[in-house]
């Protein structure tokens, strides 16, 4: 259970910080309404709290490296499903190796 909260706080996280993101994106590149701007940053603030919603025992390093993979792979599917830019195999694969990687990193047992 610790696992798929944890996953889904990464989730959440990367949602925050890419619509966030994208929110500025279109204020400052496509001309929208400063409100655009505005609600992108109170998002990405909001995105900065939610990695440290992780479990106690998750240090700083291993959950940013592992949201950097997770971020990799939303980042790929918002291009899919927002900017209708499908993904090749290279960036599939490449996701999922990013994937991969950051299981390893955060969920690999230590002793």
């Amino acid at each position: 259970m610790e696992i798929i909260k944890s996953i889904l706080f990464f989730i959440l996280a990367g949602i925050f910080e890419i619509g966030g993101g994208y929110l500025v994106w279109l204020w400052l590149r496509d001309g929208k309404s400063l409100w655009y701007g505005i609600i992108g940053a109170i998002v990405l603030i909001l995105y900065g709290i939610i990695p440290t919603l992780q479990p106690q025992n998750a240090n700083f390093g291993r959950v940013y490296a592992t949201y950097g993979g997770i971020f990799i792979a939303l980042s790929i599917l918002w291009g899919w499903y927002i900017d209708g830019i499908h993904p090749d195999k290279f960036d599939l694969i490449g996701g999922l190796i990013a994937l991969i990687g950051v299981s390893i990193i955060m969920f690999a047992p230590r002793g």
